[in-house]
Protein backbone atom coordinates (compact mmCIF):
# COMPACT_ATOMS: atom_id res chain seq x y z
CA UNK A 1 0.00 0.00 0.00
CA UNK A 2 2.80 2.42 0.91
CA UNK A 3 4.47 1.82 -2.46
CA UNK A 4 1.21 2.52 -4.30
CA UNK A 5 0.65 5.70 -2.33
CA UNK A 6 4.18 6.97 -2.91
CA UNK A 7 3.73 6.79 -6.66
CA UNK A 8 0.27 8.35 -6.80
CA UNK A 9 1.31 11.69 -8.27
CA UNK A 10 4.00 14.34 -8.10
CA UNK A 11 3.27 16.54 -5.08
CA UNK A 12 2.60 20.25 -5.19
CA UNK A 13 3.14 22.73 -2.35
CA UNK A 14 0.17 22.18 0.01
CA UNK A 15 -2.07 25.05 1.12
CA UNK A 16 -3.91 25.44 4.42
CA UNK A 17 -7.18 24.47 2.73
CA UNK A 18 -5.61 21.16 1.65
CA UNK A 19 -4.76 20.27 5.24
CA UNK A 20 -8.25 21.28 6.33
CA UNK A 21 -9.80 19.03 3.66
CA UNK A 22 -7.59 16.21 4.92
CA UNK A 23 -9.45 16.41 8.25
CA UNK A 24 -12.81 15.55 6.61
CA UNK A 25 -14.65 18.68 7.82
CA UNK A 26 -18.10 17.39 6.79
CA UNK A 27 -17.68 14.31 8.97
CA UNK A 28 -16.16 16.47 11.70
CA UNK A 29 -19.30 18.63 11.84
CA UNK A 30 -21.50 15.61 12.52
CA UNK A 31 -19.06 14.28 15.12
CA UNK A 32 -18.90 17.58 17.02
CA UNK A 33 -22.65 18.12 16.81
CA UNK A 34 -23.57 14.69 18.20
CA UNK A 35 -20.86 14.98 20.87
CA UNK A 36 -22.25 18.39 21.87
CA UNK A 37 -25.77 16.95 22.20
CA UNK A 38 -24.42 14.08 24.30
CA UNK A 39 -22.69 16.61 26.55
CA UNK A 40 -25.82 18.79 26.78
CA UNK A 41 -28.09 15.84 27.59
CA UNK A 42 -25.84 14.51 30.35
CA UNK A 43 -27.18 14.95 33.91
CA UNK A 44 -24.03 16.78 35.06
CA UNK A 45 -23.22 20.33 34.02
CA UNK A 46 -19.73 21.70 33.37
CA UNK A 47 -18.32 25.17 32.83
CA UNK A 48 -19.00 26.48 29.30
CA UNK A 49 -15.29 27.15 28.70
CA UNK A 50 -14.42 23.56 29.59
CA UNK A 51 -17.26 22.31 27.38
CA UNK A 52 -16.07 24.33 24.37
CA UNK A 53 -12.44 23.34 24.90
CA UNK A 54 -13.44 19.68 25.22
CA UNK A 55 -15.52 19.77 22.04
CA UNK A 56 -12.57 21.37 20.24
CA UNK A 57 -10.50 18.38 21.32
CA UNK A 58 -13.18 16.05 19.93
CA UNK A 59 -13.09 17.98 16.64
CA UNK A 60 -9.30 17.67 16.47
CA UNK A 61 -9.54 13.95 17.23
CA UNK A 62 -12.13 13.50 14.46
CA UNK A 63 -9.87 15.39 12.06
CA UNK A 64 -6.91 13.24 13.06
CA UNK A 65 -8.89 10.07 12.33
CA UNK A 66 -9.94 11.52 8.97
CA UNK A 67 -6.34 12.30 8.04
CA UNK A 68 -5.17 8.80 8.98
CA UNK A 69 -8.06 7.28 7.03
CA UNK A 70 -7.09 9.28 3.93
CA UNK A 71 -3.45 8.24 4.40
CA UNK A 72 -4.36 4.57 4.49
CA UNK A 73 -6.98 4.70 1.73
CA UNK A 74 -5.00 6.87 -0.72
CA UNK A 75 -4.55 3.96 -3.15
CA UNK A 76 -8.27 3.24 -3.49
CA UNK A 77 -9.17 6.94 -3.28
CA UNK A 78 -7.16 7.42 -6.48
CA UNK A 79 -9.27 4.79 -8.26
CA UNK A 80 -12.68 6.00 -7.10
CA UNK A 81 -14.17 8.99 -8.93
CA UNK A 82 -15.84 10.31 -5.76
CA UNK A 83 -12.53 10.49 -3.86
CA UNK A 84 -9.91 11.04 -6.58
CA UNK A 85 -9.71 14.78 -5.90
CA UNK A 86 -8.84 14.33 -2.21
CA UNK A 87 -5.53 15.93 -1.10
CA UNK A 88 -3.33 12.82 -1.31
CA UNK A 89 -4.44 11.20 -4.60
CA UNK A 90 -4.54 14.63 -6.27
CA UNK A 91 -0.94 15.24 -5.21
CA UNK A 92 -1.52 18.26 -3.00
CA UNK A 93 -0.34 16.50 0.17
CA UNK A 94 2.08 13.59 0.50
CA UNK A 95 1.26 10.40 2.37
CA UNK A 96 4.01 11.11 4.89
CA UNK A 97 2.60 14.56 5.63
CA UNK A 98 -0.88 13.12 6.16
CA UNK A 99 0.44 10.37 8.43
CA UNK A 100 2.46 12.83 10.53
CA UNK A 101 -0.46 15.22 10.86
CA UNK A 102 -2.85 12.42 11.83
CA UNK A 103 -0.53 11.04 14.52
CA UNK A 104 0.29 14.45 15.99
CA UNK A 105 -3.34 15.56 16.13
CA UNK A 106 -4.43 12.20 17.62
CA UNK A 107 -1.95 12.49 20.49
CA UNK A 108 -2.71 16.18 21.01
CA UNK A 109 -6.50 15.73 21.08
CA UNK A 110 -6.42 12.84 23.55
CA UNK A 111 -3.92 14.49 25.89
CA UNK A 112 -5.76 17.82 25.90
CA UNK A 113 -9.17 16.19 26.45
CA UNK A 114 -7.70 14.36 29.44
CA UNK A 115 -6.56 17.70 30.85
CA UNK A 116 -9.75 19.65 30.06
CA UNK A 117 -12.31 16.97 30.95
CA UNK A 118 -11.34 13.59 32.40
CA UNK A 119 -9.32 10.47 31.68
CA UNK A 120 -12.38 8.39 30.80
CA UNK A 121 -13.46 10.79 28.03
CA UNK A 122 -9.88 10.94 26.72
CA UNK A 123 -9.63 7.16 26.69
CA UNK A 124 -12.93 6.88 24.83
CA UNK A 125 -11.73 9.40 22.23
CA UNK A 126 -8.48 7.45 21.82
CA UNK A 127 -10.43 4.21 21.36
CA UNK A 128 -12.70 5.88 18.80
CA UNK A 129 -9.72 7.04 16.72
CA UNK A 130 -8.17 3.56 16.98
CA UNK A 131 -11.43 1.88 16.01
CA UNK A 132 -11.95 4.08 12.94
CA UNK A 133 -8.37 3.89 11.69
CA UNK A 134 -7.33 0.34 12.59
CA UNK A 135 -10.50 -1.72 13.01
CA UNK A 136 -12.54 -0.10 10.23
CA UNK A 137 -10.08 1.46 7.73
CA UNK A 138 -7.22 -1.02 7.92
CA UNK A 139 -9.20 -4.21 8.53
CA UNK A 140 -12.95 -4.26 7.96
CA UNK A 141 -13.29 -1.92 4.97
CA UNK A 142 -11.35 -4.19 2.59
CA UNK A 143 -12.19 -7.50 4.24
CA UNK A 144 -15.97 -7.89 4.61
CA UNK A 145 -19.30 -6.53 3.34
CA UNK A 146 -20.12 -6.01 7.02
CA UNK A 147 -17.53 -3.23 7.05
CA UNK A 148 -20.15 -0.50 7.45
CA UNK A 149 -22.24 -2.46 9.96
CA UNK A 150 -19.38 -3.07 12.42
CA UNK A 151 -17.28 -0.07 11.46
CA UNK A 152 -20.25 2.21 11.99
CA UNK A 153 -19.51 2.06 15.71
CA UNK A 154 -16.67 4.54 15.15
CA UNK A 155 -19.11 7.24 14.09
CA UNK A 156 -21.52 6.33 16.89
CA UNK A 157 -19.14 6.98 19.81
CA UNK A 158 -19.19 10.86 19.80
CA UNK A 159 -22.40 11.29 21.86
CA UNK A 160 -20.94 8.87 24.40
CA UNK A 161 -17.75 10.94 24.44
CA UNK A 162 -19.79 14.10 24.97
CA UNK A 163 -21.77 12.45 27.77
CA UNK A 164 -18.55 11.25 29.44
CA UNK A 165 -17.01 14.75 29.25
CA UNK A 166 -19.76 15.97 31.56
CA UNK A 167 -20.32 12.86 33.68
CA UNK A 168 -17.03 10.98 33.66
CA UNK A 169 -18.74 7.79 32.45
CA UNK A 170 -21.51 6.45 30.22
CA UNK A 171 -25.23 6.08 30.90
CA UNK A 172 -28.15 4.30 29.30
CA UNK A 173 -29.11 7.49 27.48
CA UNK A 174 -25.69 7.83 25.84
CA UNK A 175 -25.87 4.18 24.80
CA UNK A 176 -29.25 4.86 23.15
CA UNK A 177 -27.74 7.77 21.23
CA UNK A 178 -24.84 5.51 20.24
CA UNK A 179 -27.30 2.89 18.96
CA UNK A 180 -29.25 5.49 16.99
CA UNK A 181 -26.15 6.36 14.95
CA UNK A 182 -24.96 2.75 14.82
CA UNK A 183 -28.21 1.46 13.29
CA UNK A 184 -28.54 4.54 11.04
CA UNK A 185 -25.10 4.05 9.45
CA UNK A 186 -25.79 0.93 7.28
CA UNK A 187 -28.88 2.25 5.44
CA UNK A 188 -27.17 5.62 5.04
CA UNK A 189 -23.99 4.21 3.45
CA UNK A 190 -25.68 1.40 1.53
CA UNK A 191 -27.89 4.00 -0.15
CA UNK A 192 -24.69 5.78 -1.18
CA UNK A 193 -23.25 2.47 -2.36
CA UNK A 194 -26.19 1.92 -4.70
CA UNK A 195 -25.24 4.87 -6.88
CA UNK A 196 -21.48 4.59 -6.25
CA UNK A 197 -21.30 0.85 -6.85
CA UNK A 198 -19.08 1.18 -9.90
CA UNK A 199 -16.48 3.05 -7.86
CA UNK A 200 -16.44 0.43 -5.09
CA UNK A 201 -16.26 -2.36 -7.65
CA UNK A 202 -13.27 -0.79 -9.44
CA UNK A 203 -11.46 -0.25 -6.14
CA UNK A 204 -12.28 -3.82 -5.03
CA UNK A 205 -13.92 -2.61 -1.82
CA UNK A 206 -16.34 -5.38 -0.70
CA UNK A 207 -19.38 -3.22 -0.14
CA UNK A 208 -22.66 -5.10 0.05
CA UNK A 209 -23.59 -3.91 -3.46
CA UNK A 210 -20.40 -5.51 -4.82
CA UNK A 211 -20.53 -8.81 -2.93
CA UNK A 212 -24.28 -9.47 -2.74
CA UNK A 213 -25.71 -7.32 -5.51
CA UNK A 214 -28.11 -4.40 -5.67
CA UNK A 215 -31.31 -6.34 -4.91
CA UNK A 216 -29.92 -7.75 -1.68
CA UNK A 217 -28.62 -4.31 -0.69
CA UNK A 218 -32.06 -2.76 -1.23
CA UNK A 219 -33.61 -5.39 1.07
CA UNK A 220 -30.93 -4.79 3.71
CA UNK A 221 -31.63 -1.05 3.60
CA UNK A 222 -35.30 -1.64 4.35
CA UNK A 223 -34.61 -4.09 7.19
CA UNK A 224 -32.19 -1.72 8.89
CA UNK A 225 -34.51 1.25 8.37
CA UNK A 226 -37.32 -0.67 10.10
CA UNK A 227 -34.99 -1.44 13.04
CA UNK A 228 -33.86 2.20 13.10
CA UNK A 229 -37.44 3.47 13.16
CA UNK A 230 -38.36 1.22 16.09
CA UNK A 231 -35.30 2.36 18.04
CA UNK A 232 -35.79 6.04 17.19
CA UNK A 233 -39.45 6.10 18.25
CA UNK A 234 -38.72 4.09 21.40
CA UNK A 235 -36.19 6.76 22.43
CA UNK A 236 -39.11 9.18 22.78
CA UNK A 237 -39.95 7.29 25.99
CA UNK A 238 -36.48 7.66 27.51
CA UNK A 239 -35.08 10.55 29.54
CA UNK A 240 -33.58 12.12 26.39
CA UNK A 241 -36.93 11.98 24.61
CA UNK A 242 -40.29 13.59 25.18
CA UNK A 243 -43.32 15.00 23.35
CA UNK A 244 -41.31 17.34 21.10
CA UNK A 245 -38.91 14.55 20.13
CA UNK A 246 -41.87 12.24 19.44
CA UNK A 247 -43.63 14.84 17.27
CA UNK A 248 -40.52 15.32 15.11
CA UNK A 249 -39.34 11.70 15.15
CA UNK A 250 -42.50 10.02 13.89
CA UNK A 251 -42.89 11.84 10.55
CA UNK A 252 -39.14 11.63 9.87
CA UNK A 253 -39.16 7.87 10.35
CA UNK A 254 -42.32 7.40 8.29
CA UNK A 255 -40.67 9.33 5.45
CA UNK A 256 -37.46 7.30 5.74
CA UNK A 257 -39.42 4.05 5.78
CA UNK A 258 -41.47 5.00 2.73
CA UNK A 259 -38.31 6.00 0.92
CA UNK A 260 -36.65 2.68 1.77
CA UNK A 261 -39.70 0.77 0.51
CA UNK A 262 -39.54 2.72 -2.76
CA UNK A 263 -35.84 1.94 -3.06
CA UNK A 264 -36.47 -1.78 -2.51
CA UNK A 265 -39.18 -1.84 -5.16
CA UNK A 266 -37.02 -0.19 -7.81
CA UNK A 267 -35.14 -2.21 -10.40
CA UNK A 268 -31.57 -1.50 -11.47
CA UNK A 269 -32.84 -0.49 -14.90
CA UNK A 270 -35.20 2.12 -13.44
CA UNK A 271 -32.48 3.53 -11.17
CA UNK A 272 -29.99 3.75 -14.02
CA UNK A 273 -32.56 5.40 -16.27
CA UNK A 274 -33.00 8.38 -13.91
CA UNK A 275 -29.39 8.34 -12.64
CA UNK A 276 -30.35 7.01 -9.19
CA UNK A 277 -32.42 10.12 -8.47
CA UNK A 278 -34.43 8.52 -5.65
CA UNK A 279 -31.39 6.88 -4.03
CA UNK A 280 -29.52 10.20 -4.00
CA UNK A 281 -32.55 11.94 -2.52
CA UNK A 282 -32.84 9.38 0.29
CA UNK A 283 -29.09 9.58 0.96
CA UNK A 284 -29.26 13.35 1.43
CA UNK A 285 -32.39 12.98 3.57
CA UNK A 286 -30.63 10.44 5.81
CA UNK A 287 -28.06 13.09 6.76
CA UNK A 288 -30.82 15.56 7.62
CA UNK A 289 -32.60 12.74 9.51
CA UNK A 290 -29.71 12.25 11.92
CA UNK A 291 -29.08 15.95 12.46
CA UNK A 292 -32.80 16.46 13.13
CA UNK A 293 -32.99 13.66 15.71
CA UNK A 294 -30.02 14.93 17.67
CA UNK A 295 -31.13 18.53 17.26
CA UNK A 296 -34.51 17.77 18.81
CA UNK A 297 -32.84 15.81 21.64
CA UNK A 298 -30.89 18.97 22.40
CA UNK A 299 -34.01 21.14 22.17
CA UNK A 300 -35.93 18.76 24.43
CA UNK A 301 -33.12 18.93 27.00
CA UNK A 302 -33.13 22.74 27.02
CA UNK A 303 -36.95 22.95 27.26
CA UNK A 304 -37.02 20.50 30.18
CA UNK A 305 -34.44 22.58 32.02
CA UNK A 306 -35.90 26.02 31.36
CA UNK A 307 -39.65 25.73 30.87
CA UNK A 308 -41.95 25.54 33.91
CA UNK A 309 -44.76 24.48 31.56
CA UNK A 310 -43.04 21.36 30.24
CA UNK A 311 -45.47 18.44 30.03
CA UNK A 312 -44.25 15.33 31.85
CA UNK A 313 -43.72 12.32 29.59
CA UNK A 314 -43.72 8.66 30.67
CA UNK A 315 -40.21 7.20 30.64
CA UNK A 316 -40.32 3.49 29.84
CA UNK A 317 -36.69 3.01 28.86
Amino acid sequence: MVEIQADIIEHEEPEASDYFELLKPKVMRLVVFTAAIGLLAAPNSIHPVIAIASLLCVAIGAGAAGALNMWWDADIDLIMKRTSTRPIPSGRISSDQALALGIILSILSVMMLGLFANIFAAGLLAFTIFFYVVIYSMWLKRATPQNIVIGGAAGAFPPMIGWSIASGGVGLESILMFLLIFVWTPPHFWTLALFMNQDYSKAKVPMLTVTHGMISTRKHILVYTIALSILAVAMAFSSVGGPLYFAVCVPLNIWFLLGSIKIMNRTDEVSLADNFKLEKKIFVFSIFYLFAHFGVIGAETVIKALSPYYIAWPEII
